[in-house]
């Protein structure tokens, strides 16, 4: 079975990064004996600039494809917006080229909407099953960006896409996503939940000594309007015995000597930092629609004790495995409070908690086994999938899965 997996946001190994959720897709599927394409831009979400390798960009086992991508400077703009539909035009063009194998199955991240909009008609003309992933609430996300007084003009403003979202996951075969809190917006009973995976193979470094004394908080992450550090620091301004290191890309300064800023890291430095600190923070706004966020793996794979001020499914995870705990959004006596009690668990528990849910051989392969019949019905039922024309008569033609197969290897 030949599998599509698309998603323009995720980092890529050969940008230092770790490996994330679909590329991890892609190896499993690898692994159950199927073969896979990762259709991906060619321009970074994380650095709002072309990626830059310093890695083999493709994989041993399956295809990279990298589509060419407007850029755009702020997560927030009318050029983003430009941007994803240019890409979903240009990924339509490369996916229909001449010579180019079509699928069987399709996975496709939401967002973006448009590029799922061409996974369905894709799906559609080649006979392929699609499959829609839930990675963020769109266009709810966009909702609290408005001022509060205008919250409810822009969320009937808003009104098309939320139907035109509704319509794209009724129309997939199957809908996953990262939470269960986006269950309710796909209106799908069968929503497949499969958390982010990470690679708990990996050796992680050996924790530092902890300073007596001392608390040494981390946050990890994009820096833009949905994170709220200003509480966080505010709360390490207020108390001596704090420290804080961001790590990520996006603007942010600070004149307090006990906050650091160490910008996007490569994946071993970012590990060398997170032993080094004794609590991982997740500081998102009080009305996010953020499930279940990379971050909150990367602490837990690491042992961190977690901060966070998301509620619902990340609230009840603290708390069942004990391994951290919650605060008020927007309260720094709160944040403060939440990370005394933090500091006194150990690492062991957040990391029973990734073992149990977030390990990445065990989510994905469970997304193949989920998926894969779809695929296996729609090659079964696609195997005389082209037309052409014979000595002037419209005739059949029988191509094999493998025949018109072409890996692409990219530099």
């Amino acid at each position: 079975m030949l599998v599509w997996v698309q998603n323009p946001f995720d980092s890529l190994p050969g940008e230092g990064a770790r490996k994330m959720r679909f590329w991890l897709l892609c190896e499993a599927f690898v692994r159950a004996g199927h073969r896979a394409v990762l259709w991906t831009s060619d321009f970074s979400h994380a650095t709002k600039a072309p990626r830059r390798f310093v890695g083999p960009v493709a994989s041993e086992a399956f295809a990279v494809r990298l589509i060419p991508t407007r850029p755009y400077r702020r997560n927030v703009s009318w050029a983003r917006v430009w941007s994803h539909c240019a890409y979903a035009r240009a990924w339509a063009r490369l996916a229909t080229a001449p010579g180019v194998e079509r699928p069987d199955l399709i996975v496709c991240s939401v967002p973006t909407l448009s590029a799922a909009e061409t996974a369905l008609a894709l799906g559609r003309r080649v006979g392929a099953k699609v499959v829609l992933d839930m990675m963020d609430a769109w266009p709810e996300t966009f909702e609290r960006l408005a001022p509060a007084g205008l919250r409810g003009l822009a969320h009937l403003a808003l009104s098309p896409l939320r139907w035109k979202a509704r319509r794209l996951y009724r129309a997939a075969d199957v809908v996953t996503g990262v939470c269960a809190r986006y269950r309710a917006l796909t209106g799908r009973d069968d929503y497949f939940l499969a958390y982010h995976g990470i690679d708990c193979t990996v050796a992680v470094p050996t924790p530092a000594p902890r300073a007596a004394g001392r608390v040494r908080l981390v946050y990890a992450g994009n820096l833009g309007r949905t994170y709220d550090l200003a509480t966080v620091v505010a709360a390490v301004r207020a108390h001596p015995e704090m420290e804080l290191d961001v790590a990520g890309f996006g603007a942010f300064a600070c004149d307090c000597p006990r906050v650091r800023a160490h910008g996007l890291l490569a994946e071993a430095d970012l590990q060398a930092l997170l032993a080094a600190a004794d609590v991982g923070v997740v500081p998102m706004a009080a009305d996010s629609w953020v499930g279940v966020p990379y971050k909150f793996c990367d602490y837990a794979r690491a042992g961190l004790p977690i901060v966070s001020s998301l509620g619902g499914e990340t609230a009840d995870l603290l708390v069942r495995y004990a391994c951290g705990a919650s605060y008020r959004a927007g309260d720094a006596a709160s944040f403060a409070a939440a990370v005394r009690r933090a500091a006194s668990f150990g690492r062991g528990a957040s990391r029973r908690m990734c073992d149990d849910l977030f390990d990445a051989t065990r989510i994905y392969d469970g997304y193949v086994r989920t998926t894969f019949p779809l695929g296996f019905r729609a090659q079964a039922a696609g195997e005389k999938r082209y037309v052409g024309r014979h000595d002037g008569k419209k005739t059949q033609r029988v191509e094999t899965m493998g025949s018109c197969w072409a890996r692409h290897r990219l530099a």
